[in-house]
């Protein structure tokens, strides 16, 4: 079952289980889906799950950066409801590479090049990300590319 499929099988379930909040969130990333696979003329074949991954992982971002700021706004309420919407999303997406799995994960893509440099920094985040199928957050991953790339 696609990462997509599985997204319309738990909104039917929480549009029958009355969970309003589910709801809503799952039909924003529908949305977002449907949104990307327009954009890339993807419409009638749809887009990989790496790809929906990479969309859900922008959008757990979205809501922790919505729900700091409304946290710091004073509005704790709002602040809760970005946070319980960012848990119903992260639940779809891959457990993260523990450290020592990305940094096993960076090494092997930089021994595999001749002579990387820093310049190359792009192309091996992209490996990176795709070797692990996503679970690999793209903050940390720029940051340890570069500490090995710059000794």
């Amino acid at each position: 079952m696609t990462l997509k499929e599985l997204i319309d099988q738990d909104l039917k379930a929480a549009l029958l289980g009355g969970d309003r909040t589910k709801v809503d969130t799952l039909r924003g990333l529908k949305s977002v889906i449907l949104y990307d696979e327009v954009a890339k003329g993807k419409k009638d074949t749809g887009i990989s799950d790496t790809e929906i991954i990479t969309l859900l992982q922008k959008e757990v971002k979205k809501r922790q950066e919505s729900a700091d700021l409304y946290l710091s706004g004073g509005d704790s309420a709002r602040s809760t409801q970005e946070l319980t919407e960012k848990a119903i999303i992260e639940a779809y997406l891959p457990k993260g590479l523990t450290d020592v799995e990305l940094d096993k994960l960076v090494d092997d893509i930089i021994n595999q090049m001749d002579n990387p440099d820093v310049s190359q920094m792009g192309k091996i985040i992209t490996a990176a990300k795709e070797k692990s199928g996503g679970a690999a957050d793209g903050a940390m991953l720029a940051k340890l590319v570069k500490e090995k790339l710059v000794k």
